[in-house]
């Protein structure tokens, strides 16, 4: 191991940076002129690897730090050394170690690779790689050399010492020594201690006996003082719970009265707040009803017009009356009529179609059975007609054919009716529908004229309706008004009382956020913690803002974000001050609560938005509220939460304790809750009168539409009117067509009833030919054909008679019928039709006819309506005045309670004055009773213990009797002035330390055995010590002196004290002296040219010789203790040119092993050398090292020579 690098800075004459090239692993040298810093160079090596700088002074510290004539001044100097470590010399596991120490005025640090590091820790491992404190010569600054060469026998034994290590040994015998000598003296103060004790217990044994005695009386003396004060401690406890029981009742009756006296002022306050609003309410009303009144005159004066219009109207109308009530008349009965007809014409019209069906279907019967019949009759004529079968076939296959040609004919005919009934039938239901549709377009028309009518008459009752509600709105808009004007002062009132309880720039902050977040829709910001909550209770207002104190103030934001942004607007416009509480950023820790009726969590007493419960945990989280003080400071023990009563009295779990008188005239909440409340109103009546202003200018526009439409219906009715016209005269054309096209059905509904009855007749008579074509001719009717033709006879006769029957009551039925029909088409339905233009003609009035029935009814209408206003406005105006009237009684009532409460007040404030002088002297005799409790507790303490009988002993005695043998007992006292009180307790104690003084004493005794041993060892260890480091140094010394003269021979000599004074008595000094202080000094003995001569002592010798001897002497030093390098400044400087050659060769030697820097101004050291440094000073006192070449150091040395 060795130094691979140097470097400085700051320090000393070395004020910039110097980094020194590697050393040599051996022999370097530094050369350089006095004064340019060499010795500098080698105290910094000297700074951070011996403990030659500790414990420095400021003064000391500044010397080591560079002072030059620059303008900068140095704070701090370090230097830094890196050691090759490659044989792990340093137990740190790597190649290089990095040692570093700086200072400064105030600051001293070592690092080591380049980590903080302890000085200990330093030393330790410097110790640990072979820097021994114990041999401090592998560094040898300038004049070490010489010091050694002057220096005394007695001081060169010392250096051996050092060497050897025995400083150790010297300061564990030293302090051995020390506590023996301390050991000695409490021996002896024991001692003295144990003989005091002694001749005292001797003289407390005799007081004993007296004391016993006058402890028997002093104990009865006790307990009767004992019993006196108890007996008063109890009276004066009883007259302290008298007083306190009173002080309760008058408190509790004085906290009665607060909270009555804070209801009152609440009361008053709500009083003066409702005659405020009574009187406000007086004038608006008086201003509406004027109002109401002069519009009343003039509606009752339009009135009077139109009464006199509408009287007109009747008397012009009176003539047209009577006729339109009889047109109406014959109409209805017309109408009845008609009904009446077409109700038979319903149920007759069922029977006639039955009858006639059934008429029908019996002459199809006959017609087949009479075809039968004459089938049977032909075929029993032609029996006697033909004689052949196939003539009589040839015959019926002819009239086969003929009949079948026929009844095709017949078929077809039967066809065309048919399809011409089926076109007819539709048709007529075609002009049944089209005379229902425009009967029905009729009818609406009529319904549409009515209508249209009656949406004039609804337009005009809206219109008027309309111009009603205009003018009530018109009336509440001024009401409201005034209503908002009042709102608007009351509000900035309440505004300016809530900003006068916080600071102005609190106020100016919390206007300027509101403007910045409505100008900015900055949706995040809440506003104002107290606006984002209502207390359920008023009686705890001053709980809830005692609790949140400024806070109700702060801002609630929904992030850190959105309070950046608006404090960013803030500050650029310089806008006040506020506290912003993000949500996103509390996180409320609140303890739990307790669960209990007596103690409420407050935050339970508020109603509030959920999503802002993180603030309002944050702010009232942590308190209760609790009955009384004494159960509020118990949670706040047991639970660690904050508490409060409903009077505003808080404990705060850190301890401190708060409360007093609460002004509610200045409460923040009754005053957010005022501005709360004018605000909520002002926006509401704000709200309803632009709501009003609306709606008047809807109503003027639906007024204006109204009007329009009235006009677009006007139009509407004419043309309905030539439109109801034009389908009248359609609807008769159509009821003609109608019974044309009945008469056309009726005539092919009997054509086709006779097709179909004859070709039944052919059906059967083609059957019977063809039957009889398949029978062989026979000359008469079979017998059964014979039975048939009788029993066709029989049934052709019955249908004929009911056929003749069916006929007949057709045919009357037919007839009533034909007469209704008759009675409805040509009678009935036009004089309908008449009565109905009539009726028509007289209700539609043409316009500007005034005299009509219309123009009556108009004015009727009119005449209802401002009928109905005026009964309006009267009501109105009553109950207006009624409402005056009640107004002025309860501002009558409001006054009389006011001046009623206002006089409570009064009596209370004198209540108030007499319970605080009451209290006063309560106060003052609960102080006086309190000293007595104090002084008895202090007079019973001072009794001492009592015994156990003196709790019972006289308790139940009479006072006088106490006192009388109290008076006793001190009487019998006296005899006892004189006596030891504490004899007992004093022998009792006495025993006690002289048991402790033996015991202690024994300790020591084996203390000072085991001192005197430990002192033994040292002492022996001590020797061996020096004798064997002695032996060791003296070898090396004469091996070191031969390689450096050889001719010569050298060689130490340890000197003893002579033992003359053995027969002296030795004081205490002396007994504590050892052999070791046998040895006084090393002497030296050296001969330069013989190695038999006695040789001549150190003080004989020239001055190089001694510097070679003290050289020789180092280096035997070194030997014994080898160091991993050396540093040696100017060690040859007052050498011979031999012996310096002698020192060179020596140092070459040892470099194998060894590193070594060494400076010098001779040219010897440098022949032997294997690297060179020169040491540079410049004019401002700053000193630098560079390497140079062996010949630039010859040069410099061979100057330096020169100059000398």
């Amino acid at each position: 191991m060795y130094i691979k690098t140097l470097t400085i800075q700051g320090f000393k004459s070395y004020r910039d940076q110097t980094q020194i090239e590697p050393f040599s692993p051996r022999h370097n040298v530094v050369v350089g002129r006095n004064g340019s810093g060499k010795s500098n160079f080698f105290a910094a090596i000297r700074f951070v690897l011996s403990d030659a700088y500790t414990s420095m002074s400021k003064e000391e510290r500044q010397a080591l730090l560079h002072e030059g004539v620059t303008v900068t001044t140095t704070m701090s100097a370090y230097v830094e050394i890196v050691f090759d470590n490659s044989d792990n010399r340093f137990p740190t596991g790597h190649d290089e170690v990095i040692l570093r120490r700086t200072i400064g005025l105030k600051k001293d640090e070592y690092s080591l690779d380049k980590k903080s590091a302890s000085k200990a820790d330093v030393m330790n491992l410097l110790e640990s790689a072979g820097f021994s404190k114990s041999n401090p010569y592998y560094i040898v600054p300038q004049g070490r050399i010489t010091a050694l060469t002057n220096a005394k026998d007695h001081e060169r034994l010392a250096l051996l010492k050092e060497v050897a290590g025995t400083k150790v040994y010297e300061q564990r015998r030293a302090e051995s020594l020390r506590i023996m000598a301390e050991t000695d003296a409490k021996r002896t103060k024991i001692n003295e201690l144990l003989d005091y004790i002694e001749s005292r217990l001797s003289e407390l044994e005799e007081e004993k006996e007296e004391l016993k005695e006058f402890q028997d009386k002093d104990k009865e003396r006790r307990c009767l003082e004992y019993a006196l004060y108890q007996r008063e401690l109890e009276e004066v406890g009883e007259a302290l719970d008298e007083i306190e029981e009173d002080r309760r009742t008058e408190v509790h009756g004085a906290n009665v009265r607060r909270e009555k006296f804070n209801e009152r002022e609440q009361e008053i306050s709500e009083l003066e707040k409702a005659i405020s609003e009574a009187k406000h309410s007086q004038r608006t009303l008086k201003m509406t009803r004027d109002d109401t009144q002069t519009e009343l005159t003039d509606f009752v004066r339009t009135r009077t017009e139109l009464e006199c219009t509408i009287t007109d109207l009747r008397a012009a109308n009176a003539s047209a009356g009577g006729k339109r009530e009889e047109i109406e008349a014959e109409l209805t009965r017309v109408e009845k009529q008609i009904a009446e007809k077409e109700s038979a014409l319903e149920q007759l019209l069922p029977r006639w179609t039955e009858q006639r069906n059934l008429e029908a279907a019996e002459k199809r019967n006959l017609d087949e059975a009479s075809a039968k019949l004459a089938a049977l009759f032909a075929k029993q004529g032609r029996t006697t007609k033909f004689r052949t079968k196939s003539e009589r076939d040839a015959y019926l296959k002819h009239e086969i054919g003929l009949m079948e040609e026929y009844r095709k004919n017949q078929r077809a005919a039967l066809t065309v009716t048919q399809t011409e009934l089926s076109a007819a039938q539709p048709g007529l239901g075609e002009i049944d529908g089209q005379i229902v549709e425009v009967q029905n377009k009729i009818e609406d028309g009529k319904k549409r004229f009515r209508d249209l009518s009656d949406q004039v008459v609804g337009f005009k009752d809206q219109h008027s309706d309309l111009t009603e509600r205009r003018k009530d709105l018109w009336r509440e808009d001024t009401k409201l008004e005034s209503i908002v004007g009042r709102a608007v002062e009351e509000l900035r009132t309440a505004e300016r009382l809530l900003a006068g309880m916080m600071d102005k720039d609190t106020g100016t902050g919390l206007r300027a956020v509101d403007k910045i977040a409505e100008r900015n829709g900055f949706e995040g910001v809440y506003g104002p913690l107290y606006r984002l909550f209502e207390v359920t209770d008023p009686k705890f207002n001053i709980a809830v803002e005692l609790t949140a104190g400024n806070s109700l103030f702060h801002v609630v934001v929904d992030n850190d974000e959105t309070a950046s942004r608006v404090l960013d607007i803030m500050m650029k416009e310089k806008t006040g001050r506020v506290t912003f509480m993000p949500l996103n950023r509390l996180k409320p820790k609140n303890p739990p609560t307790p669960n209990a009726q007596d103690a409420e969590p407050l935050i339970n007493k508020l109603r509030f938005d959920p999503k802002f419960e993180k603030a309002f945990q944050q702010v009232f989280g942590k308190t209760c509220v609790c009955r009384d003080l004494t159960i509020a400071a118990a949670y706040v023990k047991s639970h660690g939460i904050n508490t409060i009563t409903l009077d505003g009295d808080k404990v705060d779990r850190k301890g401190a304790l708060t409360g007093g008188f609460h002004d509610i005239r200045r409460s923040r909440i009754e005053a957010i809750k005022a501005v709360t409340t004018w605000r909520v109103k002002f926006e509401a009546e704000d709200k309803r009168s632009k709501e009003v202003k609306t709606s008047i200018t809807e109503l003027e526009q639906e007024i204006t539409r109204l009007t329009g439409q009235m006009t677009v219906l006007a139009g509407q009715q004419n043309q309905t009117r030539e439109s109801r016209e034009r389908l009248m005269v359609e609807g008769n054309q159509l009821i003609r067509d109608k019974e044309k096209l009945k008469q056309r059905i009726a005539t092919l509904e009997t054509d086709l009833s006779d097709l179909e009855t004859e070709l039944t007749g052919l059906d059967a008579k083609l059957a019977g030919y063809k039957a009889e074509l398949a029978t062989p001719l026979a000359k008469g009717l079979s017998t059964e054909e014979e039975m048939l033709v009788v029993s066709l006879g029989k049934e052709v006769e019955k249908w004929q008679k009911d056929i003749v029957e069916l006929s007949r009551f057709k045919n009357k039925l037919e007839g009533q019928k034909n007469q209704i029909e008759i009675e409805l088409n040509e009678r009935l339905r036009r004089r309908r039709e008449e009565l109905q233009s009539t009726l028509d003609a007289l209700g539609d009035p043409e316009d500007g006819d005034v005299t009509s029935a219309g123009a009556l009814e108009v004015k009727l209408r009119e005449l209802k309506i401002l009928n109905k206003s005026i009964a309006i406005l009267t009501a109105k105006t009553q109950a207006m005045e009624k409402e005056g009237d009640d107004l002025a009684v309860k501002l009558q009532e409001l006054r009389a309670s006011l001046e009623k409460v206002n006089n409570q007040q009064a009596e209370d404030s004198r209540t108030i004055n007499r319970q605080q002088k009451t209290t006063e002297r309560y106060l003052a005799k609960r102080q006086m009773l309190l000293s007595r409790k104090d002084e008895c507790n202090r007079n019973i303490r001072d009794l001492g213990v009592l015994p156990e009988e003196a709790f019972e002993k006289y308790i139940s005695e009479k006072l006088d009797k106490l006192v009388k043998k109290l008076h006793s007992v001190n009487e019998g006292l006296k005899k006892f002035a004189h006596v030891n009180k504490k004899a007992f307790e004093q022998y009792n104690n006495f025993t006690k330390q002289r048991d402790q003084l033996l015991a202690r004493r024994e300790d020591l005794d084996k203390s000072a055995t085991s001192i005197e041993e430990l002192v033994e060892v040292l002492d022996q260890r001590k020797d061996e010590a020096i004798e064997r480091t002695f032996k060791q140094v003296a070898s090396n010394f004469e091996e070191v002196f031969e390689k450096l003269v050889p001719a010569g021979r050298g060689r130490l000599i340890i000197q003893r004290r002579i033992d003359q004074d053995e027969e002296m008595d030795e004081d205490a000094e002396e007994t504590q002296q050892s052999v070791i202080d046998n040895y006084t000094g090393v002497s030296i003995k050296v001969s330069f040219n013989s190695k038999v001569d006695e040789g001549l002592r150190i003080q004989q010798l020239s001055g190089g010789q001694k510097s070679l001897v003290a050289l020789a002497t180092v280096f035997a030093i070194q030997k014994c203790d080898p160091a991993p390098f050396y540093l040696f400044d100017e060690i040859d400087a007052n050498l011979d040119a031999q012996y310096r050659t002698a020192v060179a060769s020596m140092i070459q030697s040892l470099s194998s092993t060894a590193q070594f820097i060494t400076t010098t101004f001779r040219p010897e050291m440098l022949v032997t050398a294997d690297k060179f440094y020169g040491v540079l000073f410049n004019n401002q006192k700053v000193s630098s090292i560079r390497a140079i070449k062996r010949e630039e150091a010859m040069e410099f040395v061979d100057q330096e020579a020169q100059a000398q």
